[in-house]
C-alpha cells in the first residue's frame, strides 16, 4: 500500500469519525451532560498521567520533551476546565433558597408585614 493511499485512507477515517462525534453529541439530552463530562474528566486526567510518564522517561529528545509537555498542560487544564464546567452544571439543580432583606423584608422590594 503505498503512503498516498494510506493517507487518503486515514483522513478519509477522521473526517467519517468526525461527522460521527458531532452528530452523537448533538443528540445528547441536557440531562445527560453532567455525567458524560465527569466520563471525559477521567479520560483526560489519562492522558495527562501518560503526558507525564512520557516526560518521566530518561533519554528523550527534544520533540519528545516538547510532546509531553504539551501534553501535562493541555491535559491539565482540559481537566480543571471541566470539573469547573461541571460544578457550574450542578449548581443549575440546587434549589435556591430567596435571599431575605437585612430588615426582614423580601429582597423584591416589598416589606416582611
Amino acid at each position: 500500500m503505498s503512503h498516498n493511499t494510506l493517507l487518503v485512507f486515514e483522513l478519509t477515517i477522521l473526517v467519517l469519525a468526525i461527522f460521527l462525534g458531532f452528530e452523537v453529541i448533538s443528540k445528547v439530552p441536557t440531562l445527560l451532560h453532567t455525567p458524560l463530562m465527569s466520563g471525559t474528566n477521567a479520560i483526560h486526567g489519562i492522558v495527562l498521567v501518560g503526558a507525564m510518564i512520557v516526560l518521566a522517561q530518561p533519554d528523550k529528545d527534544a520533540f519528545e520533551w516538547v510532546v509531553g509537555f504539551l501534553g501535562v498542560v493541555l491535559g491539565a487544564a482540559n481537566v480543571v476546565g471541566g470539573f469547573v464546567v461541571t460544578d457550574r452544571m450542578l449548581e443549575m439543580f440546587k434549589k435556591r433558597e430567596p435571599t431575605k432583606a437585612p430588615d426582614g423584608g423580601r429582597d423584591d422590594g416589598t416589606s416582611a408585614g
